[in-house]
């Protein structure tokens, strides 16, 4: 039960049930009889390229957007019908800051607590635990403005987490950090699950996903085409390792190749990529053409999402 005056929770062994979910704009349908289970403390990835249906699912899980059929429950509660006291119990971090420029990191805390009807003694004893979440505990009197990219999004983490919610959902969370605040705020994200926290995130950044979820949920066209382990997925839809070979000359070389029964490639521009088990013979062949620059590695998840959802570029 959240204190402050929440409403009790709704017990169930899942935060989100969702059964033949639909939405539609005209003849669009954004999101196509997506069903979904998703237990308490899972971290869980929702990956898709651009019009995949992810933010229409969200926005259906949160109650800002009605379906057109199907079922939701999120944290027991049926959604949209009782999505107000379901929100009382969720946390978001959206893509994009909204935090208050001109007030101070503690006056942000302070001012959103109050939103879920918290009074100012519970929110005054809240904010020092998620100070420290947020490695924030010196800055507390700062003006957002004056605080750079990293500090800005840890804090919308910790703002999110006020109401102490069962759910968290966070939409591109790292979208734009460097690589240093990005490890940073994977290190929180994993902390928070390891306190029980049940996670949702959507990302573009593959790596992410893949080190940070218990589970993938690849969507596109606005159905579930893969779910499972990052792990298990890889095994099963891709090669187990991957050369990538660039530069203008890759044709000719590729007319100078042994047998490449049991290798699958790709070509994108003036790379090419090859899948299998056994590349180095291919490797070796490399030998012979120092223009040509490639890397040899193990296959991962940017792989498996290429693979079944296309390498062709969309500007939805």
């Amino acid at each position: 039960m959240l204190r402050g005056g929440a409403r009790a929770m709704i017990v169930s062994d899942f935060v989100v049930q969702a059964d033949g979910l639909c939405k539609r704009y005209g003849d669009a349908c954004v999101v196509d009889r997506l069903s979904l289970r998703i237990p308490r403390g899972q971290f869980c990835g929702i990956l898709g390229p651009n019009g995949a249906g992810k933010t229409t699912t969200l926005r259906m899980m949160v109650g800002h957007t009605r379906p057109n059929a199907g079922t939701l429950r999120v944290l027991g509660y049926p959604v949209p019908g009782r999505a107000r006291e379901m929100r009382a119990a969720v946390g978001i971090v959206s893509q994009q800051d909204s935090l208050d420029l001109e007030l101070t990191v503690l006056e942000n805390l302070q001012i959103y607590g109050r939103y879920f009807g918290l009074s100012a003694a519970e929110v005054k004893r809240r904010i020092p635990r998620l100070l420290q979440y947020a490695a924030l505990q010196d800055k507390a009197r700062q003006r957002i403005a004056q605080l750079s990219g990293g500090m800005k999004r840890r804090l919308s983490i910790a703002r999110a987490l006020i109401n102490r919610p069962q759910l968290l959902i966070l939409d591109e969370p790292t979208t734009g950090l460097d690589p240093h605040i990005r490890q940073n705020i994977w290190q929180l994200l994993r902390q928070l699950q390891q306190d029980g926290l049940t996670l949702i995130l959507t990302t573009h950044y593959m790596d992410e996903a893949e080190r940070l979820c218990d589970r993938i949920v690849l969507m596109d066209h606005g159905r579930i085409l893969a779910d499972d382990t990052p792990r298990a997925l890889i095994e099963r839809h891709i090669e187990s390792h991957v050369l990538e070979v660039h530069g203008a000359d890759v044709a000719n070389w590729q007319a100078t190749l042994p047998d490449t029964e049991g290798v699958r490639s790709e070509p994108l521009g003036d790379s090419h990529f090859y899948y299998g088990d056994q590349l180095q013979p291919l490797v070796a062949s490399l030998d012979d053409w120092p223009q040509l620059r490639y890397v040899l590695r193990p296959a991962n998840l940017e792989d498996v999402f290429l693979r079944l959802t296309g390498r062709d570029l969309r500007d939805v």
